[in-house]
């Protein structure tokens, strides 16, 4: 686990970022593939955790999530738009292709078992001290978290700094086959631009801390 900014902690779940998850005050947010609850729990060890929330409920995000509650008995929060996912553990649902084999990998091997939605959030909601903001595009209720005091950005998969096929850094549009509506996705991209964050923080990828590269990326989206 990789502090970030104060209260804000890193823990990559696979080798060099390729999926991360988040503590943010007290609250973890997303929760890895099935198998990352060994890994999750163990980096949250000491530390109080009161809730957890997901930016969107795909395999790559939710599949620890229905085991960290059950253990650390603690509520689940998502969008209203996601829950119906989350509960049901249909994590491939909203992808363009869904029955392609990728897709039927990610919901055999990647995806846990559904878990209750205790509260939905919707934009301007508080999460600790973030604000929740409404990021759809990606998948049709996906939220990011922003700190307005010092301009952390919890950005989910809004984008990636990752190639996920070659694991190179790099800013990136999330892959297609796993996005609902990208051009839906690349206007949420400019409203998170627009919040001027000083650190983003993705769900595939490092943290990026020069914003001269987010500016750069922004200013090529269509």
């Amino acid at each position: 686990m990789h502090e970030i900014a104060p209260a804000v902690f890193q823990i990559p779940l696979m080798p060099r970022n390729a999926i991360n998850c988040y503590l943010i005050d007290d609250v973890l947010v997303d929760a890895g593939i099935k198998s990352s609850s060994k890994k999750i729990l163990k980096a949250l060890k000491g530390h109080e955790v009161s809730k957890h929330v997901l930016t969107h409920a795909h395999a790559d995000h939710q599949g620890a999530s229905k085991d960290i509650c059950t253990r650390l008995g603690i509520p689940l929060l998502t969008s209203e738009i996601e829950r119906d996912n989350a509960e049901s553990g249909h994590a491939t649902r909203n992808y363009p292709e869904r029955d392609s084999l990728i897709a039927r990998f990610q919901q055999k091997f990647w995806a846990g078992p559904g878990h209750k939605v205790d509260q939905t959030l919707k934009e301007g909601d508080r999460v600790g001290s973030f604000e929740v903001v409404d990021t759809p595009g990606h998948a049709p209720g996906h939220i990011s978290f922003f700190r307005r005091a010092d301009g952390v950005l919890i950005a989910g998969d809004a984008l990636v700094n990752m190639n996920l096929l070659t694991t190179i850094v790099g800013l990136g549009l999330p892959p297609a086959a796993f996005t609902t509506d990208q051009q839906q996705n690349i206007q949420s991209i400019k409203k998170l631009y627009a919040l001027k964050p000083k650190i983003i923080c993705f769900g595939h990828g490092p943290v990026l801390r020069d914003m001269g590269k987010f500016n750069a990326f922004v200013r090529k989206l269509p």
